[in-house]
């Protein structure tokens, strides 16, 4: 079963990056308040980007990745991708 790494956007235009084995129910646990601390007083939320890892370790690799971008290079990491 594959890994997922994901990119929100918050109501405040932030970016939130992470992973998960489940993307539906890992969207609907942050729509609802309970994904994470930073999404809880950030929402709504929206999906904008979603690639999958074939492990956890390179789910893990990618999110940290993600995680260094710059914003600009996550805006273009989801334009690439529509």
């Amino acid at each position: 079963m594959p890994y997922f790494v994901y990119l929100l956007e918050c109501k405040d235009h932030s970016f939130y990056c992470g992973y998960t084995k489940d993307i539906n129910r890992r969207i609907k646990e942050h729509g609802k308040g309970i994904g994470s601390k930073y999404t809880r007083a950030r929402r709504p939320i929206t999906l904008r980007y979603v690639e999958d890892q074939p492990t956890l370790s390179a789910a893990l690799k990618r999110e940290h990745a993600i995680k260094q971008f710059s914003r600009k290079q996550k805006e273009n990491l989801i334009l690439s991708k529509n």
